[in-house]
């Protein structure tokens, strides 16, 4: 049979090893496939440098439109990014009839409902591996692999920047500040690091993985999202101390209220598998009510890790391209008329415990207080960890971890102990989720 036809969209890092690892493996993916994939046209602005990469064998145009628009390509990989341009391009492609297999969580999280849309009217498959934890088989597992259960909960780590930096911090003993340029200058982090430090990154991922959890449609605009750049050293040894890491995580779970989606920093107890993943690597956690708990673990990201996810997404398009479409996996999991219209909770409305660090006045009765506006709200707590003030202080850290409360009312009691004139700097609040 006649090798399925490739155009490929953007030759950069993950690009150019999605050429290399279909190029070294590609007898072993055509046993697997049935036919052979072939790469038959690539677009670049660096057209040069792009031709240089394939090879003379093969087309290189610097607009990818022309690769849209030749009937002799099968399947578009769009790895440009970004919402502007690759938004154009996938919906061109799936209107001239081309599946796509895209890296884009970015594009996905914020126009998923209507490119899905889109693909499915014209009968042609958005495929998206490696949208979420790189080379993690996360979207595959969560679509297929787990297909029989009703699913309660995912968190994970699911952005490999933050996570090093995190390690450096606990490791080093750095501010949030030094360990950012240390990741910098390895080239963990961007020169413009804002989407992975304020946990954008995290919600795109995050937002796929709970709509193909619950079918639910694509929110991301719904997501509540806060990143890291706000945790101090000293709370990270505190977290220690009381037998805790702290963790970025994209978080969803189902409640009787409706679907969480959040991603936020984390205390996570020390003994959980997913604590102890350090440095750029990922890690997802799915609960499920057959199944019960799954660990997903690997690299999030690279060149031939991710190439790893967009070829396994080739490898599925080239088995089913000639199916009939109403058999074919749905994007996200359900059928698309059997979409959920559960609600996406506001923060105010989710429910976990809290870590609560308050820097007070070192004189009696201050504690009394602070756990009196507690007790006023229900709130109960599990664990204390108060500093002894040194010689000559006069203040000290007042450690407090909650029981299970609401948001809104957490965010009542933080303002009124703020307002205690023995509470001198503001509260640093971080939630706790035990994952139990």
């Amino acid at each position: 049979m006649k090798p399925i036809q490739v155009g490929l969209l953007g030759i950069g890092t993950v690009g150019s090893g999605v050429f290399s690892v279909l190029k070294r493996n590609q007898e072993e993916i055509k046993r697997r496939a049935g036919r052979g994939i072939e790469i038959g046209m690539v677009a670049d602005l660096d057209a040069e440098r792009a031709q240089a990469i394939v090879g003379p064998g093969i087309r290189v145009v610097r607009d990818a439109r022309d690769v849209v628009a030749n009937p002799d390509i099968d399947i578009v990989i769009e790895l440009i990014g970004g919402y502007g341009i690759a938004r154009q391009l996938v919906m061109e492609a799936i209107e001239q009839g081309k599946h796509v297999v895209t890296a884009n969580k970015a594009l996905l999280a914020v126009h998923g409902t209507e490119i899905f849309a889109a693909a499915h009217r014209k009968g042609v498959m958005v495929a998206f591996e490696a949208a979420v934890a790189g080379g993690i088989p996360i979207i595959k597992a969560l679509r297929e692999g787990l297909t029989a259960n009703r699913i309660e909960w995912i968190a994970g780590i699911i952005n490999g920047t933050t996570n090093f930096i995190l390690s450096e911090m606990r490791d080093k003993g750095l501010d949030f500040a030094s360990a950012l340029k240390d990741a910098q200058r390895l080239g963990y982090a961007e020169a413009d690091p804002t989407f992975d430090i304020e946990g954008v990154d995290a919600a795109h991922k995050a937002t796929l993985m709970s709509a193909i959890a619950f079918g639910i449609p694509v929110q991301f605009d719904k997501a509540y999202v806060e990143g890291i750049t706000k945790l101090a050293p000293q709370d990270i040894k505190y977290a220690e101390q009381l037998g805790y890491r702290i963790k970025l995580f994209g978080i969803t779970k189902r409640t009787a209220k409706g679907i969480e989606l959040r991603v936020h920093p984390a205390l996570v107890p020390s003994k959980r598998l997913i604590a102890n993943v350090e440095g750029a690597m990922n890690a997802v956690v799915v609960q499920g009510d057959a199944v019960g708990t799954t660990l997903y673990y690997g690299k999030g990201a690279g060149s031939e890790p991710t190439a790893s996810a967009v070829i396994a997404d080739l490898v599925d398009i080239t088995r089913l391209h000639t199916a009939d479409a109403a058999h074919r996996v749905p994007h996200l999991a359900f059928q698309p008329d059997q979409m959920s219209s559960e609600p996406v909770l506001p923060m105010s409305e989710v429910v976990t415990s809290y870590y609560l660090r308050l820097r007070v006045a070192d004189q009696a009765g201050v504690l009394a207080k602070v756990t009196g506006l507690l007790a006023e709200s229900g709130i109960s707590i599990d664990a204390m960890l108060q500093r002894e003030a040194g010689e000559g202080e006069k203040h000290t850290d007042l450690i407090l971890l909650t029981h299970d409360v609401r948001e809104g009312t957490m965010n009542e009691v933080i303002a009124a102990m703020q307002a205690l004139p023995t509470v001198v700097a503001p509260i640093t609040r971080i939630r706790k989720e035990e994952l139990a």
